[in-house]
């Protein structure tokens, strides 16, 4: 929500450690009783605030603790792939020695992969758009399918995500769309082909779906995400309510449980949170942050949510990108619920409490 290397540090950088979660239909507000358990597993990504195996290293000792799962949601690596190498080649050397690394600490994983920029859904993946290619193509969507079941063999997720905000990707890429869902559909019939056992997903973007990501305007849903991917088993969640609201109170106790009404589908979130500094239009703080926590707590608990994935634990470290910055960056640079040096702000300690609770399935 690039340059492709900005993007992928920013959101979704891997590097190879192993190498060194109601009110009525009108969703009024409201606050829902505390909860002495949970439903939800917790978990983060690797994404470190700066590109150094050091960092990278750090944040797992850090957040591993206070997590059941731990979620790969990245761009394909296009470039790669359009050289000729082989998805196992490349997953060989970026990935394995990662995902055995988190494995050891007790994490189960998530992949999520991403179908165009995920820092500007109305383009075409950075690296993709580097060589001149679309995803439009039969080819490259060859290439994204293939990558996945490598993805599926050699990394073994308990949970798949084939496409992110689609419905984002349907309002800003009109053009692309009709592309994304014919890959990830495609993907999706491979994976059952092989036999993988992994829960198939796609991810939707909340605040778009509530007509909230431009002003107040009304709830949208996301029926036509449902029409258009069949394969869904678990419907992903892309939230990042300080972009709509401002005050985490104000979001409704059904935000999430409104979007599968009438359906036996779960719901995880796998991206998004409160950023807690200013930025833009924006204006939040650290207190704002932590208050969010708390609320979306209760939020997960009324969607019966599966797991809730916080991508960013520690923030970007703005200073340390190199140029060209994307402009919207700084908007989602502060969601981490560690500084950039890993010190805690007030949203970890919640989370902590949150964390602390019994897990029951």
């Amino acid at each position: 929500m690039t340059t492709g290397d900005v993007r992928g540090w920013q959101r979704r950088a891997l590097l190879a450690a192993g190498a060194a979660a109601c009110l009525g239909a009108c969703g009024g507000g409201g606050t829902a009783a505390p909860a002495a358990t949970r439903t939800w597993r917790m978990g983060f990504s690797p994404n470190p605030p700066r590109a150094t195996v050091e960092s990278v290293i750090r944040g797992i000792e850090l957040w591993s603790r206070r997590a059941e799962f731990a979620i790969i949601h990245e761009e394909v690596p296009w470039t790669k792939l359009l050289a000729g190498q082989t998805p196992d080649a490349i997953l060989d050397a970026d990935k394995v020695e990662l995902v055995r690394y988190l494995r050891g600490k007790g994490l189960q994983l998530i992949f999520v992969g991403d179908l165009n920029d995920g820092l500007a859904r109305e383009s075409e993946a950075p690296q993709l758009r580097a060589a001149g290619r679309s995803i439009t193509e039969p080819a490259v969507q060859r290439l994204y399918r293939d990558y996945l079941l490598a993805v599926d063999r050699r990394l073994q997720p308990r949970f798949i995500g084939l496409v992110a905000e689609s419905n984002l990707i349907r309002a800003a890429a009109p053009s692309l769309y009709p592309a994304v869902v014919r890959t990830a559909n495609d993907t999706a019939a491979a994976l059952r082909e092989a036999g993988s056992p992994a829960t198939l997903m796609a991810s939707v973007q909340v605040e778009l779906a509530w007509g909230r990501l431009a002003g107040a305007g009304s709830f949208a849903g996301v029926a036509d995400d449902f029409a258009d991917f069949p394969f869904v088993q678990v419907l992903g969640l892309s939230s990042y309510p300080y972009l709509g609201w401002s005050r985490p109170e104000d979001l409704p106790v059904d935000y999430y449980s409104r979007l599968v009404a009438g359906r036996s589908l779960p719901v995880m979130v796998v991206e998004g949170g409160w950023a807690s500094a200013s930025a833009g239009a924006i204006v939040s703080s650290p207190e704002l942050q932590a208050r969010y926590v708390t609320r979306h707590a209760e939020l997960l608990d009324a969607a019966h949510a599966l797991a809730w994935l916080h991508l960013q634990f520690a923030d970007v470290d703005l200073a340390a990108l190199p140029p060209p910055v994307p402009p919207n960056l700084p908007l989602f640079a502060s969601i981490g619920l560690a500084a950039s040096d890993f010190s805690p702000k007030p949203a970890l300690a919640a989370w902590d409490a949150l964390f602390a609770r019994s897990y029951r399935a």
